[in-house]
């Protein structure tokens, strides 16, 4: 999936197919590193390229997903159609962005960690003032939201369409890929679930879970 186009690419690749996306969560996940996440605003265009993912499955096995228990008014985009965005707040603090992934009716999808800015970067900087690094522009779900100017107006969006305003494309695949456990969850916290590019300095930094944390971009909670 990523290697469609080359590291020196200027601009994105073709948008995915939702064919891409029909596998399991934890197979589709970390073929999203190294896609490009793009987003259109009237300020201009912001693109990052994914270096880290967290998967949720909606198959049973995952209570920390928001569709473990079937849908809800919050969580009924989790069951598809693929390639749509879940959006979603994060205790009352920011908003984290997801993937789509699986058949409809599986609820599963891709949390989209980090990444780094690729295009737009005055812009990203603009929305990140606190920033003190590029690679701290999208370090973080909440971070990335920010940078792309992700929200609740997004809830449901198209990635896979021309005509969207947040898309996902098509990027270089990452040399090499570490996975581990997702950040900050209470529950299915042995699932190794987390994966990034191995060595990427916009790759959050880890915390065990257990305790909600002000700022955390877990999901952890079906409901």
């Amino acid at each position: 999936m990523g290697a469609a186009a080359p590291s020196d690419r200027p601009g994105p690749g073709p948008l995915l197919s939702e064919a891409e996306l029909l596998g399991p969560v934890d197979v589709v996940a970390p073929a999203l590193l190294g896609c490009w996440v793009v987003t259109d605003r009237p300020a201009g265009r912001v693109a990052l390229r994914l270096t880290e993912v967290e998967a949720y499955s909606g198959e049973g096995m995952d209570p920390a997903a928001h569709s473990h228990r079937g849908p809800t008014p919050r969580s009924e985009i989790m069951f598809g159609p693929p390639g749509r965005l879940y959006v979603y707040f994060s205790y009352g603090v920011h908003w984290c962005a997801n993937v789509v992934v699986g058949p409809a009716g599986r609820g599963s999808a891709v949390l989209m960690r980090a990444g780094d800015v690729v295009l737009g970067e005055e812009v990203a900087r603009g929305r990140r003032s606190a920033a003190r690094t590029a690679r701290d522009l999208a370090r973080g779900p909440a971070r990335l939201t920010q940078a792309l100017a992700i929200g609740p107006d997004d809830r449901g969006a198209e990635l896979l369409s021309d005509a969207s305003a947040v898309r996902l494309h098509r990027g270089s695949a990452p040399a090499s890929v570490s996975t581990g456990p997702r950040v900050g969850i209470s529950r299915a916290a042995d699932l190794p679930w987390r994966f990034w590019e191995t060595g990427a300095p916009s790759v959050s930094v880890f915390r065990a879970g257990g305790k909600p944390r002000r700022g955390s971009g877990r999901q952890d909670g079906a409901s």
